[in-house]
């Protein structure tokens, strides 16, 4: 009985099996046979004739388990053969993402270009959740290729204290939640679902906007308790998102900030920010603001699918030359240096920053945290099947065996040798390229309420 290559069959893990917990997954056929072979070495220790001999999934009629069981390789282990795009991810031949997490199904949709993740991933605050399991029931398998929607809100309160110890900033603000840009590392998917959404597809596709946001930062400045520190715009999405040329709220709350003063720290991959040049160098002047530019790599084959609606890496490299040659204090940004990627355009980057006139720098080290470790894992086997083992193990490596480490201090920068590799880079060329030599700071004392008076201490 020949199969279509395009069939789905689903396999109960031995029910049989009272220590087998009952879990279902679902496989393309053309790799059905390597997959039986991987539960029969974890669940069996008998020899391997017998164990094949044992296997008997449910649901599947006799000829078809023929079939599976005449087509098993003799090198279980063997790299599959990469796959046309056009088709979706397979479990077969990928290691195991550990902490009890399952592949999710990705369907046959083909390729969301124009998108980083393809798949919408499980929100673990809601209880109830539309999953695509049964093949038998599922009208439209693929997932559509859906328009940018944006939602309104009427935010409480536009800025946050920040904890955390490591991320250099004490308060942020951010004027848009979800971002277009879709980079598929991004750390602030997860933050997606506490809107009741999805960090995968839903983070790029339904963007909350907050309309009030310069009205609650005016609030917020006036209050006479406020001591003046640095606020970081962008800590969580960027604010020069596409979404920014509709709304231009990251304009608005930056005329508040330069109405009052107020410091300014920005993150940025999008040369739209160019549009507010003029109040960026009328701000810049009374050291009120402070840029960092995102640039994580010059192949556009690269880009192209890890932040796929981003501007290039030529064009943030204009974007640092033409405001520093406004006055206007600009560094590079190196996050995340992801081995087997993009870790070895370190030098490069660098360097070609500072001759564009970046004066700091900064990085980070991929880390896989939440729902990201699902949504990468699928994107890394879609694009790069020909080094997706070798990228996915060389970031365990740079955790201590893991894709994330959640202790501060640690989870930005790694720990072990290959992580340790990528920071001696970054400081080797900190000091070949001049960057982070001199000691600088955001003005603090300058902030005045308008119309009032100013601190004297």
């Amino acid at each position: 009985m020949n199969i279509p290559s395009q069939s789905f069959y689903v396999l109960h893990q031995y029910l049989h099996q009272p220590t087998v917990k009952r879990v279902r997954h679902i496989f393309r056929f053309s790799h059905a046979e390597s997959i039986i072979e991987k539960i029969r070495r974890k669940f069996f220790q008998r020899s391997e004739r017998s164990a094949i001999a044992d296997t008997k999934p449910c649901g599947l009629s006799h000829t078809i388990k023929t079939s599976i069981m005449n087509n098993i390789n003799d090198n279980p282990n063997a790299k599959p053969k990469p796959r046309n795009t056009n088709t979706s991810s397979e479990n077969a031949g990928r290691p195991p993402l550990g902490d009890g997490d399952n592949y999710p199904p990705s369907g046959d949709g083909g390729y969301l270009k124009g998108r980083g993740a393809q798949i919408n991933t499980k929100n673990r605050f809601l209880t109830n959740q539309t999953v695509k399991e049964h093949i038998e029931a599922i009208d439209d398998w693929s997932e559509k290729n859906e328009a940018t929607v944006y939602l309104e809100d009427h935010a409480k309160s536009i800025v946050n204290k920040v904890e955390s110890p490591d991320v250099g900033m004490f308060y942020s603000m951010n004027p848009y939640q979800g971002c277009e840009h879709g980079c598929i590392y991004c750390y602030a998917r997860n933050a997606h679902e506490y809107w009741g959404y999805s960090a995968g597809l839903d983070f790029e596709r339904k963007i909350i906007v907050k309309k009030n946001a310069p009205e609650l930062l005016r609030k917020f400045l006036m209050n006479p308790k406020w001591e003046c520190l640095p606020i970081s715009l962008s800590g969580n999405t960027d604010c020069y998102q596409p979404a920014e040329k509709k709304f231009g709220i990251t304009r608005k709350l930056l005329e508040v900030c330069n109405e009052f003063n107020q410091p300014v720290g920005m993150i940025t991959k999008n040369a739209g920010m160019l549009r507010d040049k003029d109040l960026l160098q009328e701000m810049a002047k009374k050291k009120l603001i402070s840029i960092l530019v995102s640039i994580t790599s010059f192949n556009e084959d690269l880009r192209r699918v890890m932040e796929p609606r981003t501007t290039t890496g030529l064009q943030r490299l204009r974007l640092i030359k033409e405001l520093s040659d406004a006055g206007i204090r600009m560094g590079v940004m190196l996050g995340p240096m992801i081995p087997g990627l993009n870790e070895h355009e370190m030098q490069r980057i660098m360097q070609a920053a500072s001759e564009n006139g970046a004066t700091f720098s900064a990085y980070t080290f991929i880390r896989l945290n939440g729902a990201i470790k699902l949504m990468f894992h699928d994107w890394l086997y879609k694009n790069f099947l020909d080094r997706a083992d070798k990228v996915w193990h060389l970031i365990e490596n740079g955790h201590g065996g893991q894709v994330n480490d959640s202790r501060y201090g640690v989870r930005m920068r790694g720990e072990g040798p290959i992580s340790d590799l990528v920071r001696q880079q970054f400081r080797k060329y900190n000091k070949i390229y001049g960057l982070n030599a001199e000691r600088w700071e955001l003005d603090t004392t300058k902030f005045q309420v308008p119309g009032g008076q100013g601190k004297l201490f």
